[in-house]
Formats: structure tokens, C-alpha cells, sequence
């Protein structure tokens, strides 16, 4: 399977370019660890090259800002946590942790960017995973240490930290910050019609021609979408997937994406999808996936009324799609007699 097949959206829109057809313009280029596609439709190719480049830039910017194990503003900040000082950081990421914070809370502490230490003992704070599991006295005694980021006391930029534990890790958060961010670029460039994909965490601007922007939602376990549906303007869509960021070992799959009350990779899940809208859409669409995927097939359900997400769905270890009513409404199924179980 190629790295494209593997995204958790396929941009199905993107396959008329090819065709010469219609005036699109696309960039691609390697950022967060994932592929990151900017389309333009409708306009003059040096001023969509234009737009793209500041997105790109904009991207490369925010990517060094936040790397979570390399040089950046976020290792220092994690070197002086871990030392128990405080450190000054940006207005910026004042900001993003403030927020982050807020989620978390919304979420119950199921979203939780302080678990940096235990996506690092799993291995996933690297480029290439290794099959090795991690030792379990280490994960016991992380998930003891309790990191949250209620811990993290901000004044004004001034960041420390009650608990030495706490190690922060925004890739649940940053790609969402990041489509946000771009969307921003793109409308002051004067571009209204875009479509901005960051490894599967997409937004829509405007509309592709006389019609919606198309996309599809990446079936994890087989190539080529579950499903497709339309996106609107100021609408984005998240995926958090066992399917991207993972290792198997002795038959069983660990994903990147780590139960803070237990300290291991979830189990039982495949994908979730959700579709927001309004202010923030894009920062929404990635972090707010993360507690429904934590929470598993019994929460999930919960936790999209708690943080009002109504177009969500949820695909289990046995392949059934568990969906909102609402968000059936939005779908096309590639294959009707996909199993699925919706919720009021």
C-alpha cells in the first residue's frame, strides 16, 4: 500500500486535476510527520503558487516550533519542566497550551497532551517504530506520576509545571492549529476556494466550482475509502486512525495513540472520524477525535454529546461502523452493505 492509499482522507476531488480539465492548483509536501496537500480551484496559477507558499512556510514554521523530541521551543520547554523550573515561552504557545488545557478538561483528561513520556517509553516520539514493548514497571510509573495539563501553571508567558512528570506532546493538537492557521493565510492571500489536507485532517474554503469539495474517509484496514461525502465551506475533518503511526508485534497491532489511564495504546478500535464547523473548525477536527477513539465503542457516544460533536463515527475491531445520526445523513457508503450501528 502506498503512503497516498494510506491517508486517513483521500482527496477524491484531486483525481479531476490529472485530467487537465478544470484549473486546479496542488502543492504537496512533507510536514508533521505526515503529507500535507493544498488545492486551489479557480485561479491564477502565480497567485495560488504564491498562497501555497506562505502555507507551506507557515507549516515548516510551526512544525520546528513544536517537535516534541528535536531541538524546538516545546523540547526546551519539556527540558525545564523535567527540571522543575519554569521557562518563558511565545504569546503563541502561551496560547496553544491554554487551549489544549481547556480541551482536556472538556474531554475529562482523555485528550492529554502532557503524556509526552509515555508516547516516548512506546516509542513513538521517532521517526521509524521499532516491534519492542516497553518496559511495564516504567509505564506503571508514569501512569502513577499522573501527568495532566491542569499540572502546567501559565503566567503570562511564564510556563512551569507542579508535576515534573509532565512532558508535552501537541501532535494531537497541532495539525488542527495548523489547517486553522492556514485557512487564515489563504483568505488573506484572496483565495476562497481551497482545499487543505494535512495527513488526513482536511478543511474546505469556498467550493470546488459549482459544486462542493468531495473527499472520502480512508477505510483502515483496506485501501480506498469507507465512505465519501461532501464538505463545505469553513467545514473540516478529522481522523484519528490505528493505521498510520503503528507496530505489530506477535500479531497484535500498538497504535500511537495512548489511554492516559492506563498508559497503553487502545484496543478495540480502528478509526474515528469527526466533522466540524465554524470558529476553529480545523483545531476541533484533530483534538477532538482523540477522546472518542480513547473512550472505545461503550464511551464514544458519551463523549461526541459532551463535547457537542453530532456528525462522528467510530469503526470497532470487527470492522462494524458505529455513526450519528447525523452523520449518516452526510455519507455515501462505498460498499451498502458495510455493517453499522447508528446512535440518536
Amino acid at each position: 500500500m502506498t503512503f497516498l492509499s494510506r491517508l486517513v482522507l483521500l482527496l477524491l476531488a484531486l483525481q479531476l486535476a490529472a485530467c487537465g480539465k478544470e484549473p486546479l492548483y496542488q502543492e504537496q509536501a512533507y510536514v508533521f510527520g505526515t503529507q500535507v496537500d493544498v488545492t486551489i480551484y479557480g485561479e491564477d496559477e502565480a497567485k495560488a503558487r504564491q498562497a501555497v507558499v506562505l502555507v507551506m512556510r507557515e507549516f515548516q514554521r510551526l512544525h520546528d516550533m513544536l517537535h516534541a523530541w528535536k531541538p524546538s521551543e516545546l523540547s526546551d520547554l519539556n527540558a525545564a519542566i523535567a527540571q522543575g523550573k519554569g521557562r518563558q515561552v511565545s504569546p503563541e504557545l502561551a496560547m496553544m497550551l491554554k487551549d489544549a488545557a481547556r480541551v482536556s478538561a472538556q474531554s475529562d483528561g482523555l485528550f492529554n497532551p502532557a503524556i509526552g513520556g509515555l508516547i516516548q517509553a512506546w516509542g513513538f516520539q521517532a521517526d521509524d517504530f521499532k516491534a519492542v514493548l516497553p518496559d511495564e514497571k516504567k509505564i506503571a510509573a508514569l501512569v502513577k506520576a499522573n501527568p495532566q495539563m491542569s499540572d502546567l501553571v501559565i503566567d503570562s508567558e511564564n510556563v512551569k509545571s507542579r508535576n515534573r512528570s509532565v512532558k508535552i506532546d501537541l501532535g494531537g493538537y497541532a495539525k488542527g492549529y495548523a489547517l486553522d492557521r492556514a485557512a487564515a493565510i489563504l483568505k488573506q492571500q484572496g483565495i476562497h476556494n481551497a482545499l487543505i489536507n494535512i495527513g488526513g485532517n482536511v478543511m474546505a474554503l469556498g467550493m470546488h466550482g459549482s459544486r462542493a469539495w468531495r473527499v472520502g474517509i480512508q477505510h483502515p484496514r483496506k485501501p480506498g475509502p469507507l465512505a465519501t461525502l461532501e464538505l463545505h465551506d469553513g467545514e473540516a475533518i478529522g481522523t484519528s486512525g490505528d493505521y498510520q503511526r503503528y507496530f505489530e508485534l506477535d500479531g497484535k497491532r500498538y497504535c500511537h495513540l495512548i489511554d492516559p489511564r492506563n498508559g497503553h495504546p487502545v484496543q478495540g478500535v480502528e478509526a474515528v472520524t469527526i466533522l466540524t464547523h465554524g470558529e476553529h473548525a480545523g483545531l476541533l477536527s484533530d483534538a477532538s477525535s482523540k477522546p472518542l477513539f480513547v473512550s472505545g465503542v461503550q464511551g464514544w457516544a458519551g463523549y461526541a454529546r459532551k463535547m457537542q460533536l453530532d456528525e462522528a463515527l467510530l469503526v470497532d475491531a470487527g470492522g462494524v461502523v458505529h455513526l450519528t445520526a447525523a452523520m449518516q445523513k452526510r455519507l455515501k457508503f462505498t460498499d451498502e452493505s458495510t455493517l453499522r450501528e447508528v446512535v440518536p
